[in-house]
């Protein structure tokens, strides 16, 4: 099956990310500003979770039925998963900082195209924000209630690894921190903050350049993120051998307890989507002044049809038809729906940085205002920069740089991917329904702007 488009996915044959393309306020694809996507080796999502089932089964039978086989087994398991987590870490950086010029370059160029585009993006960054808010709570109050137990978060963090910080920064040390003396050695050392800020303003800078320069550095961009797309998908495609081996290690010494935490994992992530999801129905009521009952009505088709084919992208046709049934302008509708799908995730701050904090409060790490704000903001950036990749490789692009921002190991990420597939389907829910929410605030507040006075 296809992976979602909605932590950023969509099928992956070669194509620009642009703006959509009617509408009153409507914005040309422009190979030049846009991001094509390559072909992209990547591996079903099925193979991926059975390699992950197989390999906690096999490291529990290794465990109670052949113990002196062990040793063996885990020194050839062992290595086979660190040099695919290796790997894996190694494209973070280069394609975060590509896709974060890309990002804030389309942004840009989005903002620019009218009236309608800047209230859009205004209704985006604020739902984003809040799933932001939502992400730093929700989880960490499930954990207070209902906390990993002691023994399997101490197993899993001996069998994935991943450093914690020694100590941590004060503030004034973080602000320092912020704007890099170097951002070559930012980069070097996994400094995410820094680099991702200096890449806005380098891109915002792009903007104000006469066209044939910004349209050859934004080409240039372009092309690195898209060369780096093709190095993680070759990566990924190794994912289910990967994680077999980390499965298969994890269960091993860990035993049961590993099955445990996932399954706690999945339950906490959800959540935090869940709760964006269910916030869509309060602001299509009191901001969109849709009648929530016929709101709910309309959207249910949407969202059936979303879930089974786990894609925001090919649910947009039926977005469009219950933008119709709700008495939305299909100017509005057909404008604004093609922005969201390409440039708005409403679950994905909630549900990365949800990822981020989890491992967090396993590993120990603490949560310190200044690792609060960076995750806060990484959140967002790269929510609105991880534009229509597959998803594999839009949770670790999109995942990754936050906990490097926070200092929270990524190490568990390359198990925590497998079980993805099982989340996904709140941040589909979550994200369709926010998209027709936000559809119907831009309509009506675009209406307002038109009565006569």
């Amino acid at each position: 099956m296809n992976q979602t488009d909605d932590q950023g996915n969509a099928p992956h044959d070669a194509r620009p990310v642009a703006g959509p393309v009617s509408g009153p306020d409507a914005v040309a694809a422009d190979p030049g500003g846009g991001l094509i996507l390559p072909p992209i080796a990547q591996v079903p999502a099925g193979w991926t979770f059975a390699a992950l089932a197989i390999g906690l089964g096999g490291g529990l039978a290794l465990a109670f039925a052949a113990p002196g086989a062990m040793p063996q087994v885990l020194a050839v398991a062992g290595p086979i998963g660190d040099l695919w987590l290796r790997a894996l870490q190694a494209t973070i950086v280069p394609l975060v900082a590509a896709l974060i010029f890309t990002g804030v370059f389309q942004t840009v160029r989005t903002a620019s195209a009218g009236g309608m585009a800047r209230a859009s993006l205004g209704w985006f960054l604020g739902v984003l924000c809040f799933g932001a808010l939502v992400a730093l709570n929700v989880p960490t109050l499930l954990l207070m209630l209902v906390p990993v137990p002691q023994s399997a978060a101490a197993a899993l963090r001996a069998s994935l690894g991943g450093s914690v910080p020694a100590s941590l920064p004060g503030i004034a040390d973080y602000l320092k921190s912020i704007i890099p003396a170097n951002v070559i050695d930012a980069a070097a050392n996994d400094h995410m903050l820094p680099l991702i800020l200096f890449m806005s303003v380098f891109a915002l800078a792009t903007t104000r350049l006469a066209p044939v320069q910004r349209d050859a550095l934004a080409t240039v961009f372009a092309a690195l993120a898209g060369a780096m797309l093709v190095v993680i998908g070759w990566v990924l495609a190794l994912a289910p051998l990967g994680v077999l081996a980390l499965s298969l290690s994890v269960a091993a010494r860990s035993g049961p307890a590993a099955v445990g935490a996932l399954a706690h994992y999945i339950v906490v992530v959800t959540a935090s989507g869940t709760v964006v999801w269910l916030a869509a129905y309060p602001f299509a009521a009191l901001v969109a002044r849709q009648p929530l009952g016929r709101f709910a009505r309309e959207l249910l088709p949407v969202q059936v049809f979303a879930l089974s084919t786990q894609s925001s992208l090919a649910s947009l046709p039926a977005m469009l038809g219950a933008c119709d049934r709700l008495g939305l302008r299909a100017s509005t509708a057909e404008f604004v729906l093609p922005l969201a799908v390409a440039l708005f995730r409403a679950t994905s701050p909630a549900m990365n940085l949800g990822v981020v904090v989890y491992v967090a409060h396993w590993y120990g790490v603490p949560l310190t205002m200044g690792a609060c704000i960076s995750g806060f903001v990484m959140a967002i950036l790269v929510s609105l920069s991880s534009v229509s990749l597959p998803g594999t490789i839009s949770y670790i692009a999109s995942v990754g740089p936050i906990a490097l921002a926070m200092g929270v190991p990524v190490a568990p990420l390359a198990l925590l991917v497998a079980v993805e597939v099982v989340p996904d389907l709140m941040r589909t829910l979550g994200n369709v329904t926010f998209d027709v929410a936000v559809v119907a605030a831009v309509d009506r507040g675009s209406a307002r702007k038109r009565e006569p006075r």
